[in-house]
């Protein structure tokens, strides 16, 4: 009795070898992969049987290519950000149902946003879903007249016709959290801002806007951060050694304020009872049980869900969902406040 054949060690089975070990030819192995009409239900199990013995796997991307669609959607995030690795997750939820494909590219301090989008184009991605751009809007209305593109969680000026946007209403968010302190009894509340960051000016608007509200406008105070956990450990030192301490600081988000809170615990700052600390976006980070860090919370896998509905949307022609609130090519949701352990009622009367 001849032999069964065997894949050499460390190579892809292909359809030849399934073909082989089943004892048909490959034809019929493509017909049984492809699912189509021509093959008996005895050598369709017999193909499958033989497939999983080899451990073979169909080369999605590779048929994809052949078409003339690659149903991919690109996706731009930051390595270091972590508010962008929840979003990816949710993003792949959201695609595969709707039969797309994910393909990732990173931006990083060795790599800035136009590699990682042109490591996109070349992959022959049909949209492009960007977590937080900071590249010029016009570059980015430069990029959709040749396919989709969706903004998430930036705010982009009219000089971005054809992107679209999906963003939280990052003012709203800095208005519930100072809302949220000042209930506490907090006055002297002090922001660190994110830079440049997407968001960043909408959050530092927010943050004015409600504590003019509440008559604290001799209580503003907003000193330079950034989106990392330096940033917030350099604006904290400037608190630990300006003399009057606020008793409460709005991060920008939960990286910049688990800086600050590494900072107040070397210096032997008590964190609720001294200063109460709320960073922003409920990453993971934010919801580790040694950190347990107020924040404002995103609604991640609703963004993810507009964010691939508006690219598909797009590539079938269609409206698409409208959000629930923004102008046309917007969608803006609503944050919510995450309450959590390092906010306290105020010890300064």
């Amino acid at each position: 009795m001849p032999a069964t054949p065997t894949v050499p060690s460390g190579k892809r089975p292909t359809l030849a070898d399934v073909a082989a070990r089943a004892g048909v030819s490959v034809a019929l192995v493509s017909i049984v992969m492809r699912g189509a009409k021509g093959a008996g239900a005895a050598t369709r199990e017999r193909v499958l049987e033989a497939a999983q013995e080899i451990g073979y796997r169909p080369d999605t991307r590779a048929r994809l290519l052949r078409s003339s669609r690659s149903r991919l959607l690109g996706v731009q995030f930051g390595l270091h950000q972590p508010f962008h690795t929840d979003l990816v997750e949710s993003i792949y939820v959201a695609a595969e149902p709707a039969g797309y494909q994910v393909a990732l590219s990173a931006v990083a301090p060795s790599r800035d946003e136009r590699q990682a989008v042109e490591a996109l184009l070349a992959d022959r991605c049909e949209a492009l879903i960007l977590l937080g751009p900071q590249v010029p809007g016009a570059r980015l209305a430069d990029l959709a007249t040749g396919l989709p593109v969706v903004s998430v969680a930036r705010r982009l000026r009219p000089d971005a016709p054809g992107v679209d946007v999906v963003r939280t209403a990052d003012d709203e968010g800095a208005r519930q959290a100072v809302d949220h302190l000042v209930a506490l009894g907090h006055r002297d509340i002090a922001h660190i801002d994110g830079g440049r960051a997407p968001g960043a000016a909408d959050r530092c608007r927010g943050y004015r806007t409600a504590m003019n509200r509440h008559g604290l406008t001799g209580h503003l105070r907003v000193l330079p951060g950034g989106l990392s956990e330096e940033d917030g450990a350099a604006a904290a030192h400037a608190l630990l050694t300006e003399g009057a301490r606020p008793t409460a600081v709005l991060a920008f988000n939960d990286r910049c304020a688990t800086g600050v809170l590494d900072t107040f615990l070397r210096a032997g700052v008590a964190v609720p009872d001294e200063i109460s600390v709320v960073g922003f976006d409920d990453s993971r980070l934010a919801r580790l049980a040694h950190i347990d860090l107020t924040t404002v919370g995103q609604d991640i896998p609703r963004l993810a869900q507009l964010a691939v509905g508006r690219a598909i949307a797009r590539l079938d022609g269609e409206q698409g969902e409208q959000g629930e609130q923004g102008p046309e090519g917007e969608i803006v949701i609503a944050p919510r406040l995450v309450v959590r352990g390092t906010t306290a009622v105020s010890r300064v009367g």
